[in-house]
């Protein structure tokens, strides 16, 4: 349903075929517009475009929970054909040089693409920055005391030898 085929890309004039996706990814709940280009370079096709929406999180410090905004770009590149033979042996990969193998696949799934994608867009920590949020969790700049009501039940447990 969300695959892309390659001869369809190949088919167009200019070799680039433009797409939008408008859905939820429910693995993560969260409703995404993206505007696709698949564009052929010969052994690869790149994918570049610009991807909206909004993530249900859980914020790291108060726990309440908040939507987080996605706004990005997206650049992803395949190879049509295994590289396998090509990099053989192990090689440090620079800036612009991860590229996805199809391994002869004739198509390229939108949707994966795009759950990846939000994955790797979202924040280490995940904070909802409500004013109140950091009340209670820093004594000064170098101490953290942070303060779970939950855990108030372990103040009374006896630990004896």
């Amino acid at each position: 349903m969300y695959n892309i085929l390659i001869e369809d890309i190949e088919k167009e004039a200019d070799k680039i075929l433009h797409y939008e996706f408008n859905d939820v990814i429910k693995e993560l709940d969260c409703k995404i517009e993206a505007d696709l280009d698949f564009k052929s370079l010969g052994d690869f096709i790149e994918v570049t475009g610009h991807v909206q929406g909004k993530i249900p999180l859980e914020c790291d410090r108060c726990l309440n929970k908040f939507d987080y905004d996605l706004d990005f770009e997206l650049d992803e590149t395949y190879a049509k054909h295994s590289l396998y033979e090509e990099y053989a042996q192990e090689v440090e990969l620079q800036s612009g040089q991860f590229v996805t193998d199809l391994n002869g696949a004739k198509e390229i799934n939108i949707y994966d693409l795009l759950y990846q994608s939000v994955i790797l867009q979202l924040p280490n920590k995940k904070v909802c920055g409500i004013n109140n949020c950091n009340e209670g969790l820093f004594v000064s700049d170098e101490e953290y005391k942070p303060h779970d009501e939950r855990m108030d039940i372990f103040k009374n447990i006896k630990i004896e030898n």
